[in-house]
This record gives C-alpha cells, structure tokens and sequence, in this order.
C-alpha cells in the first residue's frame, strides 16, 4: 500500500467517525477542500475514501432492512 493510500485511508476513517459524532453529514467535503489546497493527490484519495465507506454503509443498510423485512414475514 503506498503511503497516500495509507494516510487517506486513516483520515477518511478519522474524518468519518468525527462527522458521525459532531452530525455533519459534509464534513468529509470540507475537509477534501483543506487538501485540495495542499495536494490534489491525497485529495482524490481521501474524497474516495469517504465515498466508498459511506456507500458500503448505505449497502449495509438496505441489506438489514431486507433482511429485517424477510424476517418479520413483511
């Protein structure tokens, strides 16, 4: 894994829970433009990031509510 991959990983993990804590559902779009400022690169990794971990939650969640729906005899 290279090193930018490594640390938008890390950031986007750190970037998310804090969004989930402090109820800003943009924050990782804030933070994006912060490293734009800095480094495209990183940018584009982190911005990445973010998204594949909050598709993979909305996944997640329909996935339960299927599930739900199916156990529940609905």
């Amino acid at each position: 894994m290279s090193s930018i991959s490594s640390l938008a990983e890390t950031l986007a993990d750190d970037v998310l829970a804090a969004q989930e804590e402090i109820g800003n559902d943009r924050l990782f779009v804030e933070i994006g433009a912060v490293l734009a400022a800095a480094s495209q690169t990183l940018e584009e990794a982190f911005l990445t990031e973010c998204r594949i971990r909050l598709a993979e939650r909305k996944a997640r969640a329909a996935l339960a509510a299927k599930l739900e729906a199916h156990r529940s005899g609905s």
